[in-house]
C-alpha cells in the first residue's frame, strides 16, 4: 500500500515538474498551465478596461473561478507529491518536505496566485484594486518553466561582493546627491523639494538615468549637483550592469563545462541509450539551453572523442 501511495506521488510530481523527453502527458499539463497563466494576465489586464468589464464582467469571473480552481489543485497537489522530492535529505519527513515547498520560493508564488479570490470571497469589503494587483504575480509562475529568475539570482548571488559594493557606492550618493538639492533648491522651489525624502524622488530619477523632468533644479548649485549625479549615475548603472552580465557569461559557461562532462560520462560505452538522452535533455533544460546548443556540444564531445580514438 505504502509503495503503491509513493509511486502515485512519483508520478503527480512527475507530471506537475517541467516535462522530459517523451513525456506527453507532463508536456500537455506544462503547455496547459502556462497558457492559463498567461490568459490570466490578459483577463487582469481586460478587467481594467471599463467597456470590457462592463459587457464580459460574467465571463470573466466565471474565468476566474476556474482558473482558482485549477490552481488551487496543482498548489494541493504539488503540497500533497512534495515528499516524493527529497533528493537532498531522504530522512527528512513528508510533513518537513510539504512545510519546505509551502514557504519555498515557489510555494509562496503558487500561493498568492490563489490568496486574492479566497481574501475576497471572506472578506469582500477590502480594496478590489489591491487584490487585482496581487493576482499579476500568477506571472511568476511561469518560472516553474524557466530559470530566468533563478539565473539572476544566481548571477547576483555569485558576484555579491562586488554587487554589494556597488549598491553600497549608490546608496551613498542616492543620499548625498537627495540631502544636497534640498538645501540647494528648497528655498527657491519649496513645493517640489519640500523635504530630503521628498528630494529622493528627484534622487533616484536621476541617479537611474532616466530624468522625467517633471522636477528639476534651477539654481547653479542645484543644477551642478544635477550634473554630478547624471554623470555618478551613467558610472553605477554601467558598473551594475557589467556585473551581472558578466556573473550570466561566467554560468552559463560553467553550464556548458558541466553539460560537455557530462556527455563525456555518458558516451563512455560510445553510444548515448535513450536514459542518457532523456537525462542530457533534463539536464539542458535545468541550464536553460536550446536543443540546438545542446546538441552541438554533444556533436562536438562525439567528435573530440572520434579524434582521440
Amino acid at each position: 500500500m505504502s509503495t503503491r501511495y509513493e509511486e502515485i506521488q512519483v508520478n503527480v510530481l512527475r507530471i506537475l515538474e517541467p516535462a522530459t523527453l517523451g513525456d506527453r502527458t507532463s508536456r500537455i499539463w506544462d503547455i496547459s498551465l502556462f497558457s492559463l497563466v498567461v490568459l490570466n494576465l490578459i483577463a487582469v489586464a481586460l478587467e481594467s478596461v471599463p467597456a470590457f468589464q462592463g459587457n464580459y464582467g460574467n465571463w470573466l469571473y466565471n474565468f476566474e473561478l476556474f482558473s482558482v480552481i485549477v490552481f488551487s489543485f496543482e498548489y494541493i497537489a504539488r503540497v500533497w507529491s512534495a515528499p516524493a522530492k527529497r533528493e537532498i535529505d531522504l530522512t527528512n519527513s513528508p510533513l518537513k518536505a510539504r512545510v519546505r515547498y509551502i514557504f519555498s520560493f515557489y510555494g509562496l508564488i503558487d500561493l498568492v496566485a490563489i490568496l486574492p479570490f479566497y481574501i475576497q470571497a471572506f472578506f469582500p469589503g477590502l480594496d478590489l484594486r489591491v487584490l487585482r494587483a496581487l493576482r499579476l504575480l500568477r506571472i511568476l509562475k511561469l518560472n516553474h518553466y524557466n530559470s530566468a529568475l533563478d539565473d539572476l539570482f544566481g548571477a547576483i548571488v555569485e558576484e555579491k561582493k562586488s554587487f554589494m559594493t556597488t549598491l553600497y557606492i549608490f546608496s551613498v550618493a542616492f543620499v548625498l546627491s537627495s540631502s544636497l538639492i534640498y538645501y540647494a533648491e528648497h528655498k527657491v522651489q519649496p513645493e517640489a523639494f519640500r523635504s530630503i525624502p521628498d528630494a529622493m524622488y528627484w534622487s533616484i530619477i536621476t541617479l537611474t538615468t532616466v530624468g522625467y523632468g517633471d522636477v528639476s533644479p534651477i539654481t547653479v548649485f542645484g543644477k551642478s549637483i544635477a550634473a554630478i549625479t547624471a554623470i555618478f549615475g551613467v558610472v553605477v548603472v554601467a558598473l551594475l550592469t557589467g556585473i551581472v552580465a558578466n556573473a550570466f557569461n561566467a554560468q552559463m559557461e560553467r553550464r556548458k563545462i558541466i553539460f560537455e562532462d557530462q556527455v563525456r560520462e555518458a558516451l563512455l560505452d560510445g553510444v548515448l541509450d535513450s536514459d542518457e538522452e532523456a537525462s542530457l535533455d533534463d539536464l539542458r533544460k535545468k541550464f536553460g539551453m536550446s536543443k540546438i546548443q545542446a546538441d552541438a556540444l554533444i556533436e562536438h564531445v562525439k567528435k573530440l572523442k572520434e579524434e582521440k580514438e
